[in-house]
């Protein structure tokens, strides 16, 4: 790899356990003595969260293992989102691309390797916005390597003119996708409502950079590079968010070995959205079952 190594953002706030397991597993990857590491701290939103965020923020203050630790401690609440928006912009600027971590995304050793493989392979191509570290456990085997139009939000990395498309005005995006009639097509052919998040995110009642991240880049007609076996693995098993319910459903095989990149063509892979919509339509039933459960649950209580 003869590319500089991308700096790796992480942004953290209030849960100390999930922060050092993300933090013990990224010391573990391969590439980490030689990355820069940036960690956003949020300040706490009130009196209450403030003696948790002071424990983080302890916490950070003594990681070691990476060329360099630099500590941005927020002096505001700012919330994820912002958070995100401001410190992803802010490195981008800086280094010409990063690699995106939250507080509660542990990694395979194998994940550095692959994303600076990948930022380096895919630099100077256009089509390619971003790159995926992190891939749903679907029933059906998977490319080793596959590009899917749009981004996400499980571990990934962009370069700066990537992020530019980044636009943060939900109600553009919702025009633009009606305009051109594929919002089928952006929700995995019905099968998962990003749409309807999009209207959640205008209305207020959501706050997420990663639906307009998504948008954006599939607005654009960018392409996302993901791994065939998961990178990453999601434990804020309470956290609702950009895929929404319980992140115990999208967990999956972790890698174990490096995943090579390059040498596939630069388009959507036909096979992985079809795995990817049927892995959707599962969710459904089990979030379904679930209910059915606590339903008899609650009937055997009464009974």
């Amino acid at each position: 790899m003869t590319a500089s190594l991308a700096p790796i953002v992480l942004f953290v706030y209030n849960r100390l356990d999930h922060t050092r397991q993300t933090i013990l597993a990224l010391q573990k990857n391969l590439l980490a003595e030689k990355s820069d590491l940036f960690i956003f701290s949020d300040a706490a939103k009130d009196a209450g969260a403030m003696p948790a965020v002071s424990d983080v923020r302890d916490f950070v203050r003594t990681v070691t293992g990476f060329k360099s630790v630099t500590l941005i401690e927020r002096e505001r609440n700012m919330g994820l989102a912002n958070s995100v928006i401001d410190g992803v912009g802010m490195i981008c600027a800086q280094y010409g691309k990063v690699i995106v971590l939250e507080d509660d995304l542990v990694t395979s050793p194998h994940f550095l390797q692959y994303m600076n493989a990948a930022l380096d392979e895919y630099e100077f191509v256009d089509q390619v916005i971003s790159i995926h570290g992190y891939i749903y456990p679907t029933a059906s085997r998977l490319p080793s390597t596959f590009f899917l139009r749009g981004a996400d939000c499980w571990g990934w990395a962009t370069w700066k003119r990537g992020w530019d498309f980044f636009e943060s005005d939900a109600k553009k995006l919702q025009d633009a996708l009606l305009a051109g009639g594929e919002v089928s097509t952006f929700d995995f052919e019905g099968s998962y409502g990003y749409a309807e998040m999009l209207q959640q995110q205008i209305e207020g009642k959501v706050n997420s950079w990663a639906i307009r991240w998504y948008a954006s880049a599939f607005l654009a007609n960018k392409l996302t590079l993901y791994p065939g076996v998961s990178l990453v693995h999601n434990i804020g098993h309470d956290r609702t968010g950009t895929h929404g319910g319980n992140t115990d459903d999208f967990s999956g095989e972790i890698a174990t070995t490096a995943i090579p990149v390059g040498g596939i063509p630069i388009e959507p892979s036909v096979v992985a959205y079809e795995a990817i919509r049927v892995y959707f339509l599962s969710l459904r039933k089990t979030l379904g079952q679930r209910i059915l459960n606590k339903l008899r649950s609650w009937w055997h209580r009464l009974a």
